[in-house]
């Protein structure tokens, strides 16, 4: 039987088309690739993406800026001293964007004017860390994406 080119291009049309199908099924009902990509209370923070811009402005204004640095130890959040002096209270926000079982938050807590994260409590990947505090009636709030 000798296959022509319309038939070769009907087969290969069907090969490329199960192929696709294969993952399309595979990717929505294999548990290791359940990503979710936004938190639960979306439309609760959308209300409040105002103060948060302006939180982060008034980060951004600031001459000595918040340091995030990555250590074998975990995270470490350097602050300045003009910062940590002034500060009235603050949280630091670990928001992983593939399982949200991960995230939590913990309320700043100087030694130093620093603050360290065990890398016992954060599993490798992607991080992102939101710090927010307030100092002198305003929210200042900075945000970094870290490889762990």
């Amino acid at each position: 039987m000798k296959i022509n080119w319309g038939t070769g291009i009907v087969i290969a049309i069907g090969l490329f088309m199960s192929f696709i199908l294969y993952f399309v099924i595979k990717m929505s009902t294999d548990s290791t690739y359940d990503y979710e990509m936004v938190v639960d209370d979306y439309y609760k923070q959308e209300i409040g993406f105002q103060a948060e811009l302006d939180g982060r402005n008034n980060a951004a204004n600031l001459t000595n800026k918040l340091r995030v640095e990555q250590s074998l130890k975990g995270i470490l959040l350097v602050f300045p001293e003009e910062i940590a002096s002034q500060m009235e209270n603050g949280s630091v926000t670990f928001y992983r964007v593939n399982k949200k079982e991960l995230d939590f938050e913990k309320s700043i807590q100087l030694s130093e004017n620093k603050m360290l994260i065990p890398a016992e409590s954060l599993l490798p990947g992607r991080w992102d860390v939101s710090v927010r505090w307030e100092m002198n009636g305003k929210t200042y709030i900075t945000q970094d994406q870290i490889t762990f």
